[in-house]
């Protein structure tokens, strides 16, 4: 494959392909339909990810950053530290966690009940999506507007991302966002949510409102593209669906091994502070660097069979799905357990679940997740 001749089109349909063959050619490979540095080995990933000084977030094209302005995900340093302290506690809180479990559990439970008699369904939109806005709504408190309002804003948001990754203007993006800082605004001021309090003791309120939407990204679309890939690889594989349904213990080993073959976030996005040479690469100072946590996943030095879905896989958390370094997802525990919580309540409410005629497997070049999981199940 001629890495020269590769479209954003192509990226999005299936970026799998092109990766392997830009890591043929190194683990750090110049990508011209991206117009940027596409870093597809998992040690040149972290590598890249940890070196905030060299490898930055803060920079003008960031395209979050341009939509919702500074951030915990557009600044590194100090500045970054300042914005993402007064998050930390609430994330690593087991109490709350486990009650958010507990609450995830039900509802998830609750949707599936909704779903049972009707024979089939479409699981992405029917269950992955609304239980991770129901989720977001209810841990920032953001009701109303309410989940289905939420979930409209920052479909927009996502969208205005991807035309900004691809070359495009951010369409209506901007005003869902005004829509959306000022619902949490309002929410701040009735000191609602919990984990919003800290940070307005020393954030501004539209730095707390930037770094909700943050929180939203992560607990919207990682948490509905996990669970969305998940179902589909449990789909498409009749024998591991059968296992975990037999062995519900087995289900954290298959939700973590379809994140690693499918992140829900497909890469993220740095900037060359300096002229650098890393990896062979001849990195120029001001260069676009594409960190691919599909490619770093899939990387056959240090996944055997990268390609294959097994729930048995020995180092499956080796996998840079969540990033690493400062940048590291804040709610990775979270997003683990509501794909858990999501799959465990389709194995237990809807029995004889098969693929249905209608399903089509994830897509995107940013953010990627199954499009439809279209299942039949027996009401």
């Amino acid at each position: 494959m001629s890495l020269a001749h590769v479209t954003v089109d192509e990226l999005n349909a299936d970026p799998h392909a092109v990766l392997a063959a830009a890591r043929a050619e190194g683990p750090i490979t110049w990508l011209p339909a991206l117009d940027g540095w596409v870093v597809t080995g998992r040690e040149a990933a972290v590598q890249v990810m940890r070196d905030a000084e060299r490898f930055t977030v803060d920079d003008p094209r960031f395209t979050t950053g341009q939509i919702i302005g500074p951030s915990m995900l557009s600044t590194d340093g100090t500045e970054h530290t300042r914005h993402r302290a007064p998050f930390n506690s609430w994330f690593a809180d087991r109490p709350t966690l486990a009650s958010l479990t507990q609450w995830m559990t039900a509802a998830a439970t609750e949707l599936i009940g909704g779903l049972r008699a009707n024979g089939e369904g479409e699981l992405r939109t029917a269950l992955a999506a609304p239980l991770a806005s129901a989720t977001v709504t209810h841990a920032l408190s953001l009701d109303p507007p309410g989940a289905e309002r939420l979930l409209a804003w920052y479909r927009s948001i996502v969208e205005g991302v991807q035309r900004l990754t691809a070359g495009d203007d951010a369409g209506p993006a901007p005003l869902a966002y005004r829509s959306l800082a000022a619902a949490i605004r309002a929410t701040v001021e009735a000191g609602d949510a919990d984990v919003l309090r800290p940070a307005a003791a020393t954030l501004t309120a539209d730095e707390v409102a930037a770094n909700a939407a943050v929180i939203l990204f992560g607990g919207i679309e990682t948490s509905e593209g996990a669970t969305a890939n998940a179902l589909w690889h449990l789909l498409t594989h009749p024998d591991v669906l059968q296992a975990v349904r037999d062995d519900h213990h087995l289900v954290p080993a298959a939700v973590e091994e379809s994140l690693r073959l499918e992140p829900a976030a497909a890469s993220v996005d740095r900037y060359a502070t300096t002229d650098v040479e890393i990896h062979g690469a001849p990195i120029r100072r001001g260069d676009y660097v594409i960190v691919s946590l599909a490619g770093a996943n899939r990387d056959p030095a240090v996944f055997d069979d990268p390609d294959r879905f097994r729930i048995d896989r020995p180092n499956v958390r080796s996998h840079t799905t969540f990033a690493l370094g400062p940048h590291a997802c804040l709610g990775i525990h979270l997003a683990r357990a509501q794909t858990i919580a999501a799959v465990t309540a389709v194995l237990d409410g809807l029995p004889d679940l098969t693929l249905g005629p209608d399903a089509s497997g994830p897509a995107g070049l940013v953010f990627r997740k199954a499009t439809r999981v279209h299942a039949r199940w027996t009401p």
